[in-house]
């Protein structure tokens, strides 16, 4: 039995795998975010390690035979998150979350210092990132920086309180703006820009890697065998993709979930920080990743079904899907970027727009148009993706879009790439992390990585294709004419 641990923002999630890929249970425990002041976004470490314990004890109320033979742990978990810990390993504030946004003038100053940053790290360093947010502490809590002896990721603080260890795996420590992702190590170039060092740094071993061993005391609190391996795990995307077995060039998978991430996975280190976009290292050895992310994308129809009066965003998706191509045609023009944009735009005061309404702009219309708009922005993700040398034919559609098959299909065609979608149990951090822990025992990458099997295959439509074509060139050119006449949001 293997264990997987997903350190979300919402939620600790954990979930049994056996060895013949079958995932037995899973079991959760909710979280809450403070937000102290606007743009500000924290929570306290023991509260992960409070819902951990929640969790497994959950897990082993229900299996309790199964629960005794784990043989590996795993974690993933929210990415970018900085844990600050003194010389006793005492948490000296909150974290501050991967959705704060309170250092973007830290990011700016950091650029402007070392303009090389981006090719370091992957990716232009922006708020989410762990790096800014010292800067910021720095400048603005002198007194707690002074203490800091250790920074630590959300999982990493949930593993030092299972093995009493300072390590971190690749994948996530390439979302702290530390790291030479090309390398696979700490960068002392990027570590100065924020006054810290190496020594200040966990360890780095590859996701697949053994990552610690589970304490006595945790293994007693815990009800589990002291000595277990724990794996070194994975931030939740890459920790997602190894669930759904994109580890080999060229795989990937698409999330429709509140955000919409694009992720590729790449044989080398190939970055495109220009469009915004994100390379990682993946979370097995000599690998990388490609991530484009757009900020608002299944949350759109989340808004609209209020703004338009609906009952559920299903009810919008039907009444679009209903709609022909010439009903489709008269609809207006969606920018669907009402929290920001991240690729290919990294504009955080960007803001959502409709162009073209008129009388004949009823509910279907807009629901329809709300869609397409996104679906525009994720193909902008991919085009950034593929300037970086990406090569994808297939991606696996997961978040609470992917029950729509009428947006799936809209993205087989926009994208020009074939849309397949997998049971529910294919997708999340816990999965894959369960098999994280599963690698650390040594197991291959091949028997463990399987891609999990298929519900349903959308194959671009010429039909489809040459009707949105000539809206997508549309699209693409209202926001650079929006720019121009600088209609944001204020950002307090």
């Amino acid at each position: 039995m293997y264990l997987g641990i997903d350190i979300g923002t919402s939620e600790v999630k954990a979930l049994l795998l056996n060895d013949q890929h079958q995932a037995l249970a899973t079991a959760g425990s909710t979280l809450e975010v403070s937000r102290p002041h606007p743009g500000h976004s924290e929570q306290d470490p023991a509260s992960w390690w409070t819902a951990t314990c929640i969790a497994l004890k959950a897990l082993q109320a229900k299996h309790p035979a199964e629960y005794a033979a784990i043989k590996a742990i795993g974690l993933s978990g929210q990415m970018h998150g900085a844990v600050l810990l003194d010389k006793n390993n005492r948490v000296l504030r909150p974290a501050i979350l991967w959705n704060d946004t309170r250092c973007a003038l830290e990011c700016e100053e950091m650029m402007a210092e070392l303009p090389s940053a981006s090719q370091l790290a992957g990716s232009l360093i922006m708020p989410g990132f762990t790096a800014p947010k010292l800067r910021w502490v720095a400048k603005h809590e002198p007194a707690v920086f002074a203490q800091v002896a250790k920074v630590l990721l959300p999982k990493d603080y949930v593993r030092l309180m299972l093995t009493g260890e300072h390590i971190t795996d690749l994948s996530d420590a390439s979302g702290t703006a530390w790291l030479d992702v090309a390398k696979r190590a700490w960068s002392p170039e990027l570590l100065a820009l924020t006054g810290m060092t190496e020594a200040h740094m966990p360890r780095v071993v590859e996701g697949s890697a053994p990552g610690g061993q589970l304490t006595a005391d945790a293994a007693s609190a815990l009800g589990l065998q002291p000595g277990i391996v724990v794996a070194g795990g994975a931030g939740d995307n890459a920790s997602s993709a190894v669930g759904m077995g994109a580890v080999n060039a060229g795989e990937g998978f698409l999330s429709l979930g509140t955000s919409g991430v694009l992720f590729v996975v790449t044989p080398s280190f190939a970055p495109n920080a220009a469009s915004a976009t994100h390379a990682f290292c993946h979370a097995v050895p000599e690998r990388w990743h490609q991530m484009s992310v757009m900020l608002s994308a299944a949350s759109c129809l989340q808004w609209a079904k209020g703004a338009l009066g609906a009952a559920s965003e299903a009810e919008l998706e039907s009444k679009a899907s209903a709609l022909d191509f010439s009903a489709r045609a008269a609809a207006p023009i969606f920018l669907p970027y009402l929290s920001g944009e991240r690729t290919p735009h990294n504009d955080a005061v960007l803001r959502g727009s409709f162009h073209g309404l008129s009388h004949s702009a009823d509910q279907a219309a807009m629901a329809y148009s709300v869609i397409e708009g996104v679906t525009f922005g994720l193909t902008d993700g991919l085009n950034a993706l593929k300037k970086a040398g990406s090569d994808v034919k297939r991606l696996s559609l997961v978040g609470g879009g992917a029950r729509s098959a009428m947006w799936a299909q809209q993205l087989a065609s926009s994208l020009n790439v074939e849309i397949v979608t997998h049971a529910e149990s294919a997708a999340g951090g816990a999965l894959g992390a369960a098999r994280l822990g599963w690698l650390a025992t040594g197991a291959s990458v091949a028997d463990v990585c399987t891609q999990p099997g298929i519900t349903k295959s959308y194959q671009p439509d010429a039909a489809e294709q040459a009707f949105l074509a000539p809206r997508y060139a549309k699209f693409q050119a209202i926001y650079p004419a929006l720019n121009a006449l600088q209609l944001h949001a204020v950002l307090l």
